[in-house]
């Protein structure tokens, strides 16, 4: 599809000639994220630099019955900004200032374009700080992150984005600017739609600006690398060392993503025994204080078959080296062209799910190199299938789909979920009906037309509605 020579000319009004792309290489660049399933397809790229130039190019879009794609770092893993028929794609990069800073607020007000890593330096050159925090910090933008809701590796402690919003500007699928919540900590006056946005992945407008409450900076911690012979030993060591320490991060990853990582990076094994398992764990340690009680517990879990081995970091920079070898595996696997699921359940549910889940995956992929890792401490697992070589990839995602029809009906077996913390998008779509009864999605679906009326946002993601 190519616009009209008018509606280009109306864009070029809005954003200058600089600002839209019609290129082939900023097409493909701005139409895909990190899914490598679909083919980015968009007519052209526009960068708007305000809010009000975002609601120009709404309003327009309605006019021309345009189909909208947001994007920001396009970091993401469910397709959801993918661009693959023909649509406009707006990306937020120029809407990238951080303002309004109030050190009695601990708040920022900060743009849809800003990178979450800048935000990461912005409190702390306050002295401050902002915890969501992921492997794609150095390149996912806040506008994105908001729209995904998104989680990380510190979520047992800080939660997810949504707990950190208090205030969104958005221009709706009709053409609104909204301000929501003005920063407020209370606010009972009704409907809070800001809530609506986050996690909405674009379906029912733009997220534009955000305002961001801060956090004190944390207290030193300390690292723990555990190796476990069993799944269920992991979640017995979570519910021991929770209720001794003050977690700040609780992460596994299997033999397989150590071994992915080891090769690729370059990097040492950290012990001389091969486990199945391997736990990563950090905790508040100010003034070595937690340091014997933990030792003590770790003492009593090799002691009772728990664990098999462990080492502590000693130094921030040997914290660092074993942080590497839980957060260098999502790229480490990038290369493998994975079907990523993203999937959750609770921590006690874990057990029962798992296993039911390993004899799905080996019957459905005897052949496959499959790859556990996840934030376990709040029931996060990402389970990856990494696609063989020989195989061509629609090949490979059409035999991925007829296992994961099976993980879905698991997981609403076990009261789960199909997207823990990468959305929806295209690569969930078909499996929402899994975590969502019917009167959910079509609420949902009343909703969009609510705030898009013309489905122009982000057509065929979340629920598959197109334009």
């Amino acid at each position: 599809m190519v616009f009209a020579t008018s509606i280009s000319q109306s864009l070029v009004d809005i954003v200058g000639p600089l600002h839209l792309l019609t290129d082939d290489a900023s097409l493909q660049r701005f139409g895909v994220d990190r899914t490598t399933l679909w083919r980015p397809n968009p007519s052209a790229v526009v960068l708007p630099a305000s809010v009000e130039e975002v609601q120009k190019i709404v309003r327009l879009a309605n006019d021309e019955n345009l189909a909208i794609v947001p994007s920001g770092g396009r970091t993401g893993l469910s397709g959801g900004s993918v661009a693959k028929e023909g649509e406009l794609v707006v990306a937020m990069d120029r809407i990238n200032w951080l303002r309004d800073f109030s050190d009695t607020d601990r708040a920022v007000t900060v743009g849809a374009g800003v990178v979450t890593a800048e935000l990461q330096r912005f409190a702390r050159q306050n002295r401050l700080f902002y915890p969501v925090d992921f492997a794609s910090s150095g390149s996912s933008q806040v506008g994105g992150n908001v729209a995904t809701n998104a989680g990380g590796i510190r979520v047992i402690r800080y939660g997810m984005t949504r707990d950190w919003i208090t205030g969104l500007t958005v221009v709706t699928g009709g053409g609104e600017i909204l301000q929501m919540n003005d920063g407020l900590a209370k606010n009972n006056t009704g409907y809070d739609f800001r809530h609506l946005f986050i996690g909405s992945e674009g379906t029912l407008g733009l997220i534009c600006e955000a305002r961001v409450q801060l956090t004190d900076e944390p207290r030193e911690s300390a690292v723990l690398l555990l190796a476990a012979e069993t799944f269920n030993s992991v979640l017995a060591v979570l519910k021991l060392f929770r209720k001794a320490v003050e977690l700040t991060a609780f992460e596994f990853f299997s033999q397989l993503a150590l071994d992915k990582v080891i090769a690729h990076q370059g990097l040492q094994a950290p012990f001389e025994q091969r486990v199945p398992f391997y736990v990563l764990m950090e905790f508040d340690n100010e003034d070595n204080g937690a340091t014997d009680e933990v030792m003590a517990l770790f003492g009593e879990c090799i002691d009772s078959g728990l664990l098999v081995d462990g080492v502590m970091s000693q130094s921030l920079e040997q914290a660092k080296s074993l942080w590497r070898l839980r957060e260098d595996i999502s790229e480490t696997l990038w290369q493998y062209q994975p079907y990523k699921h993203d999937i959750s359940v609770l921590p006690s549910n874990m057990p029962l799910f798992v296993s039911e889940a390993e004899k799905v995956i080996k019957k459905g992929y005897p052949d496959f190199d499959i790859v556990w890792y996840g934030h376990i401490g709040d029931g996060n697992l990402h389970l990856n299938i990494l696609k063989p070589a020989s195989l061509s990839s629609d090949i490979f995602r059409e035999q991925c789909a007829v296992v994961t029809e099976k993980l879905g009906q698991l997981l609403q077996k076990h009261q789960g979920s199909i997207s823990a913390e990468h959305g929806v998008g295209l690569l969930k779509r078909d499996y929402l009906h899994y975590s969502r009864s019917p009167e959910d999605i079509a609420l949902m679906r009343g909703v969009k037309s609510v705030f898009d009326p013309k489905h122009v946002m982000n057509p065929g993601k979340l629920m598959g509605i197109k334009s």
